[in-house]
């Protein structure tokens, strides 16, 4: 589609060409030209245009040349070009462009290729190429990729160079050669693949010669997904993180980000999901696996820091049956073998075999319900070594019985200053499972469970299956919601529930204390939607008998329109309900993303009609009241200037008990250039920290056209 104004228009019938002077308009599909002088072949599309001003839709950006040659519909030669995203105003220089001597454009190879290149920011050479390789939309293209600067406490300053590959449509491969000041040269590869039925990813973070240790550090991650089609649905993934030293997880390397940095996790699996018919039970889900897992441990020189790796399952193999519901009952049978290892050749080994069934009665319907059940949790024991009573061999089976009843009630009422719905919803549990004394028992996986609103209605205070604890309790819940009359959403929820001990708890891990017969503790929650704006959430778990709090946590966040949002949050738990006052954890938490000037705050309510110059503070401030000290601490500041964004973020996170690894990230963003950024990201880091925390560009405003300003 081809738009032509001009002072003179001359067209030639003969050879389709048309040839305009004076001041010339052209619009091609997304893209505008003006200029002196156009020669083209409009079936073609081949010609010339003279002194044109340009803005390219497909990039969102434009600039000025000397001449552009038209090479078809989708090529171009630029001679002599500056190219930018900023207002283009003669007389002045745009924040940051880009010259160069000539540029090809093909969009059909999304290449563009620029010839004596010279990158500029506010009139200060940064970047020059004599030869510059470039993707002209958001689509992949190897290449080489902007350079990243880092500096850190651990790695001192740090300069990357990456290199993207396409290898295929269905390959990629990224090369990242760093150098860092304290650890010398490295080198960091990422492959990823995908193909029908399977994918995955491969990294590599090499470092030959640590010129801190004197040592080759590494740190190798792999994962791969995929299913057997003809399998009948057989599925499978595995996942490998390794490290090449225990103190790779304090120093600041790339390679190893885990949720657990000193307990990093491998693991393979094996799955296979159908449903049979099996009379005279009907339809029956099938669920058949089989699971390695390992773990490396990364421990700390001080012992008052050191950790307990858990035990290695290899292999493990089970299987699971359960109705796939609409029946009057509810059941389930699972049995599964584990082999457990340790690292620790002084700790018990050896493997399990166990099965759990439970079979349930549901009554009721949508305003309340009934539930008795049946449960079974039976476990056999073989060990390389005699358990504390001399056997190698035990066996154990435990019953038990619960019956769970609920309901709902329902009310019109107004609060808030709108119509609700508010709802009653009582909750009566109880439980009984016999004593059986489990003392002699290997514990492979048992841990005790978080005393919370959601396991202080689990008949088993223990996770795993080693450890079942006896119960004769009931545990009591009432919770009261507000909902919106229309769409359901919840406006606020208060609630409260106690267990009670009918008898003492007799079944321990051995290091935890027994629960004694009585009333737990009483645990509290509120949570309240302010409106649009506020909103806050509160827990509190009381102790009874020492007439004190023992946990308690508190949040409010204020976000009243994009890019504003301010929340706070105050957490405390003693560490022993036995231990004093002073004892325990006390944080108080503050996170924020906040406009700091009046174009700033236009950008919050109309992202693509505000002003340029737009200045943001961000951050988290984690304090410990206990050791009246910050523990994490991520601060910077955001300014967007339509064109381009710069970031500095100062980020210190505590690694250990006195250890701490402080990082500075600055980064340049260049809007229009397929997203060019100099430095080292701080956006991962922003979003892992700040709660609530929004990217400058996460809304994707279109960046207004800069072809209005040509005239």
């Amino acid at each position: 589609l081809l738009s032509l104004q001009a002072d003179r228009i001359e067209y030639r019938q003969d050879d389709d060409r048309v040839h305009a002077l004076g001041t010339v308009r052209l619009q091609r599909e997304d893209s505008h030209f003006l200029g002196t002088e156009l020669d083209l072949q409009t079936e073609h599309q081949e010609g010339y245009f003279l002194s044109p001003r340009f803005y390219l839709g497909r990039t969102q950006a434009g600039g000025r040349a000397e001449r552009v040659d038209f090479i078809g519909r989708n090529r171009m030669v630029v001679s002599r070009a500056s190219y930018s995203s900023c207002d283009l105003v003669d007389g002045e220089t745009p924040a940051w462009e880009l010259s160069t001597r000539r540029v090809r454009l093909d969009f059909d190879a999304n290449e563009g290729l620029a010839e004596g290149a010279v990158l500029r920011f506010q009139g200060v050479p940064i970047l020059a190429l004599p030869v510059m390789s470039f993707p002209v939309t958001d689509a992949r293209k190897s290449g080489w990729l902007p350079p990243m600067i880092s500096t850190s406490s651990t790695t001192g300053l740090g300069v990357s160079a990456p290199y993207y590959w396409n290898i295929a449509p269905e390959q990629d491969m990224t090369l990242t050669p760093t150098l860092m000041s304290k650890r010398g040269a490295a080198l960091e590869t990422e492959y990823r693949y995908l193909q029908p039925g399977w994918s995955g990813e491969a990294n590599l973070f090499a470092l030959p010669n640590d010129l801190q240790t004197g040592q080759q550090r590494w740190a190798l991650r792999s994962e791969q997904r995929g299913a057997f089609a003809a399998a009948g649905g057989l599925r499978y993934d595995w996942s490998l993180l390794r490290v090449s030293d225990g103190d790779y997880w304090k120093d600041g390397l790339r390679g190893a980000e885990s949720l657990t940095p000193r307990l990093l996790s491998s693991r393979g699996r094996l799955e296979q999901r159908r449903r049979l018919r099996a009379t005279p039970l009907g339809e029956v889900d099938q669920q058949l696996y089989a699971r390695v897992q390992r773990w490396q441990l990364l421990q700390d020189s001080g012992s008052s820091t050191r950790i307990v790796a858990p035990y290695q399952r290899a292999p493990q193999a089970g299987a699971r049956w359960s109705d796939p519901g609409g029946g009057p009952l509810q059941w389930s049978l699972q049995t599964e073998v584990n082999q457990f290892v340790h690292a620790d050749a002084d700790r018990i080994q050896g493997s399990r075999a166990h099965l759990l069934g439970q079979i349930a009665l549901p009554l009721g319907d949508a305003g309340w319900r009934l539930t008795p059940r049946l449960s079974l949790n039976s476990a056999a024991y073989q060990t390389d070594r005699p358990m504390s009573d001399g056997r190698r061999r035990a066996h154990r089976t435990i019953p038990g019985f619960s019956v769970d009843s609920a309901w709902t009630l329902e009310r019109e009422t107004a609060a808030f200053g709108r119509a609700l719905v508010q709802t009653l919803e009582p909750r009566l549990l109880y439980a009984l499972t016999p004593w059986r004394d489990q003392s002699t028992l290997p514990d492979f996986d048992s841990a005790a469970l978080d005393f919370n609103a959601t396991t202080v209605f689990s008949d088993n205070i223990f996770s795993g299956i080693d450890r079942v604890s006896d119960a004769n309790q009931v545990t009591a819940g009432l919770t009261t919601r507000y909902l919106q009359t229309d769409t359901g959403a919840e406006v606020a929820r208060f609630g409260i529930a106690q267990r009670l001990r009918l008898a003492d708890q007799r079944t321990t891990l051995g290091y935890d204390p027994a629960g004694q017969k009585g009333w737990s503790d009483l645990l509290v929650g509120a949570g309240v939607k302010w409106g649009r704006r506020w909103a806050t959430d509160a827990t509190v778990q009381y102790n009874r008998d020492l007439q004190r709090t023992t946990r308690s946590a508190l949040t409010g966040r204020y976000s009243p329109e994009p890019f504003k949002v301010i929340s706070a949050a105050y957490r405390y738990q003693r560490h022993n309900a036995a231990q004093i006052a002073n004892q325990g954890s006390e944080q108080i938490d503050l996170g924020w993303q906040w406009p700091l000037n009046a174009a700033a705050q236009a950008f919050t309510t109309n992202p693509s009609a505000a002003p340029k110059g737009r200045w943001f503070s961000v951050g988290r401030l984690n304090y410990s009241l206990h050791d009246k000290k910050l523990v994490d601490t991520v601060v910077g500041f955001e300014y967007d200037s339509c064109c381009w964004i710069g970031r500095v973020v100062i980020e210190r996170l505590q690694s250990s008990l006195t250890q701490a690894n402080t990082r500075l990230l600055f980064q340049l963003e260049f809007v229009g250039f397929s997203r060019l950024s100099l430095g080292a990201d701080p956006l991962s880091s922003l979003q892992e920290h700040v709660p609530g925390y929004q990217s400058l560009r996460s809304q994707n405003p279109a960046a207004p056209s800069r072809f209005s300003n040509y005239d």
